[in-house]
Parts: C-alpha cells; structure tokens; sequence
C-alpha cells in the first residue's frame, strides 16, 4: 500500500465517522499509522486483544471504531474476535496487514499469511482485500457493515497490488 492511499484511507474513514483507530503496530500499515499519530487519532496498545476491548467499549458507547493489527495479532486473538465481537455483534472494523501470502517475506510470517484468508473464513468474519482499484468502495462496504451491527475486516497487503 503506497503512502498517499494508506493516507487517503485514514483520511477517507475518519470523514466517514469512525472516530476511534486503535491497535498495534504494523510495518504494513506504517504509514497509516504514522499518519494517524501525527494527528493524534490513533491509540497505540500492547495486545490485540487490549485493542478489541478498548475498541468494544467505544462502540458500545456510539462511537464507531477500528482496530488495525498484523496477521499474527489476528491469529492470536482469534478468541476474543468469535467470543465477544462476533458473539455480540460488536459493529467494529478490523484492518489486517496481510504479511507472508508473498514467498519473500520473513520466515515467521510465511505460515500464518499462508493460513489467513482460511482462518477468517472460518470464523465468519466479512472481509475485503484493499487494492489501488478497490479500496473506496471496499471501504464503503465496510461502513455499511458497521452501520448494520456487523463487524467486518478489511485486508492490506504487505505490498499494495491489485
């Protein structure tokens, strides 16, 4: 994802009323999250789980919120995604950087990239893969989403390509 399109993202979301960005960091969502820094919007935690629960909250206060993560924090907090936000229908978006779907990424993240479109398919969670062509319209759908008290994810590849 290029610089100015994880800006133009940001920039796009917050105009759109999600008020509250929060989780941790990712060198695929750099930019976004630098940006969102910069600004003061962005809430910075330790866990994954810390984010969704921070997140939950505001949202259950009326404030729209997202939770951004790597694939690795999404795998590990594959718990509290199915045990509370699915469970409850906690209408909050997740941006997952999508690390290891290419062969020349860090051996660590080989694995799970390999396995992370399976593992949210089999939790049900909605979700689109941002592209340069897509990501106004994905985004779109994943505002709808929230608004309908559905929670959704929204996928950046490591590298920004169609």
């Amino acid at each position: 994802m290029t610089n100015s399109f994880q800006i133009k993202i940001f920039d796009y979301l917050q105009k759109h009323n999600i008020q509250n960005f929060i989780g941790v960091p990712d060198s695929t969502l750099k930019e976004f999250i630098s940006y969102g820094l910069k600004n003061k919007k962005i809430i910075v935690t330790t866990r994954e789980e810390e984010a969704i629960g921070i997140a939950t909250g505001m949202c259950l206060s009326g404030s729209d919120s997202l939770v951004f993560m790597q694939n690795a924090g999404f795998a590990n907090s594959l718990s509290t995604i199915t045990s509370l936000v699915k469970l409850y229908k906690i209408p909050m978006i997740f941006l997952i950087g999508w690390r290891g779907y290419l062969k020349d990424d860090a051996p660590e993240h080989l694995q799970i990239g390999k396995i992370q479109p399976e593992l949210i398919k089999i939790i049900e969670l909605p979700s689109k893969t941002l592209s340069e062509n897509n990501w106004k319209k994905n985004c779109d759908w994943a505002i709808k989403k929230i608004k309908n008290n559905s929670p959704c994810a929204l996928i950046v590849k490591r590298e920004f390509h169609d």
